[in-house]
């Protein structure tokens, strides 16, 4: 058996200058675990090393190899045999993610607001450890407002007042006090008149001499009222997962969650990309194309190779912000005339581009079988110069 000093030594001497860090990475993860179920002997380790320079050798795309068209088909076959609605339930009963074609058009449209927005949220080992303290987590990050916490609510329209019910459990359970609400009511810029009802348990609140109209606009914004938790996360719930507790959420607002007190912002996750993309950067925002992707296709029982989500989400993420795979995206700002042209609005492509006096050099694929001529891929990506007999004797 190889000691760990001398594997990782090994695979820093023989894979460091001849594989991607990427490879070296993983390799090194799987060759650490594997020595410790079934040791091998130092000349196993070395034949084990030069078969993976061997393999990253043979995996090196050819010069000219169209990646982007194996990409696109590749991805685009199995798409044709996905369901076209599909919900999963992620680790809670009560929540539900959109998965299935429906959920790959809204990666490649970069939609800002995603159809089920959820949130894995990891707890620090303080707060992960005990069910209690994650409940006081979720309590803070679960947005509440005067509806949630109401059994029912009611229009007085002959004294022009809004009454609330209040339900004693869900405001027990959400954390909050009679006195919070009021207050938070009190804020509100038309409320002229606010009392109790202590037997009915009920908050009557007069917004003045106001229309019919008027009035139930004002008891919508009542009921939508915001009396703790953070904007857009709907429902949090606790579950176990192994050793630790995490929170679930409906919804999702980044940014505010990772500052959430006994929060591990290290390993929270959303399923809302362009929200990764505005907190944490272009890079972080291509992992999470790619990993979305994966786990659809995976839930689906599609094998694609990873390295063709990576060429999808490198598109996409090529400028520095993420663009959407259409005309108002990657297809709309291509440098071909006739390959913009080609997939939507065609005169209008075509009329701009002769108002601006745009050339076309023909380097890409969809322009060069516009016009008939072999595209620069593969064998095409040669250009073959002969001299002529005249030329040979100037």
């Amino acid at each position: 058996m190889v000691s760990e000093d001398y594997l990782r030594e090994r695979i820093d001497a023989v894979l460091t200058e001849k594989v991607s860090h990427v490879v070296k990475a993983e390799a090194e993860q799987k060759l650490f675990a594997y020595n410790e179920e079934h040791p091998f002997s130092e000349d196993e380790l070395q034949a084990i090393l030069d078969d993976i320079c061997v393999e990253y050798r043979n995996a090196w795309v050819d010069p000219g190899e169209p990646v982007g068209t194996v990409a696109a088909q590749s991805l685009g076959e199995p798409g044709t045999q996905m369901t076209l609605n599909t919900f999963h339930y992620a680790g809670v009963a009560e929540i539900n993610v959109t998965l299935g074609l429906p959920r790959i058009i809204e990666i490649v449209d970069v939609r800002k607001d995603p159809s089920t927005p959820v949130m894995e949220i990891a707890l620090d080992k303080e707060h992960s450890a005990a069910r209690d303290t994650a409940i006081e987590v979720a309590r803070r990050i679960e947005g509440t407002t005067v509806e949630n916490v109401a059994r029912q609510t009611a229009l007085d329209v002959i004294n022009t007042e809004f009454h609330i019910d209040l339900d004693s459990e869900r405001m027990e359970d959400a954390g909050i006090t009679l006195d919070t609400i009021i207050k938070k009511l009190k804020k509100l810029k038309q409320v002229e008149k606010i009392r109790y009802d202590t037997e009915e348990n009920t908050i009557i609140i007069s917004p003045g001499n106001v229309t019919l109209v008027k009035l139930r606009r004002f008891s919508q914004k009542v009921k939508a009222l915001p009396l703790k938790g953070l904007k857009g996360i709907e429902r949090a719930m606790v579950k176990k997962e192994g050793d630790e507790y995490y929170v679930y959420t409906e919804g999702s607002n980044l940014s505010e969650v990772l500052k959430v007190p006994g929060v591990d912002f290290t390993r929270t996750k959303t399923n809302n990309i362009y929200e990764i993309f505005e907190v944490l950067g272009i890079e972080a925002a291509r992992n999470a194309i790619i990993a979305e992707i994966q786990n659809v296709l995976d839930e689906q029982g599609l094998e694609v190779d990873r390295r063709h989500i990576m060429v999808l989400a490198d598109a996409m993420c090529l400028e520095g912000e993420i663009q959407q795979i259409g005309r108002h995206g990657i297809t709309g700002e291509k440098a071909s005339v006739l390959a913009r042209a080609s997939f939507e609005v065609t005169t209008g492509h075509l009329l701009e581009a002769a108002r601006e006096g745009e050339r076309d050099m023909l380097n890409g694929v969809t322009e060069n079988v516009i016009v008939g001529q072999p595209i620069p891929l593969g064998t095409g990506i040669v250009d073959l110069i002969m001299k002529s007999s005249d030329t040979e004797e100037e």
